[in-house]
């Protein structure tokens, strides 16, 4: 099945997009994904999109450099369009001041990793029954972000 559904993974972890990749053939097919491994990364990417871009932004709080995923998260939520994506927090971290600061800054949704590959084909499972099949997420369009205007 052609993938429909780009996600955007913003995560620091090597690892995660071959997991995520592997769990999605079973239970989430549609899906493709990009990773990026920095809010600075991420950043670029999304001034760069022309057009159309990712549905839903997978986002890991701890990116393990100067800005945090509360920073990107805090640029989505200004950008002229990315405000409207999802953002789901994936992360590992589940205190309860955590919770809420992500909520205060704009996430769509909080969830925690999985921690085995069964937990992971669960996970997209349920991604995408609730946001591809339950939810209605507005159509956006990009464009490319001119650093001359």
């Amino acid at each position: 099945m052609k993938p429909k559904f780009l996600i955007m993974l913003v995560d620091d972890d090597a690892l995660l997009l071959g997991i995520l990749s592997r769990a999605a053939q079973v239970s989430f097919p549609e899906a493709s994904f990009i990773q990026v491994h920095t809010s600075s990364e991420a950043t670029t990417y999304i001034q760069s999109l022309e057009g159309h871009g990712p549905k839903l932004v997978l986002l890991d709080i701890d990116l393990g450099g100067k800005r945090s995923g509360f920073d990107f998260l805090a640029f989505l939520r200004m950008h002229t369009e990315a405000r409207f994506l999802p953002i789901v927090i994936l992360t590992v971290d589940d205190l309860p001041s955590t919770i809420g600061n992500a909520y205060n800054v704009g996430a769509s949704s909080f969830t925690v990793k999985p921690t085995s590959f069964e937990g992971w084909k669960t996970y997209l499972a349920t991604l995408q029954l609730y946001w591809f099949s339950t939810v209605t997420i507005p159509p956006i369009r990009f464009r490319k972000w001119d650093y001359w205007k």
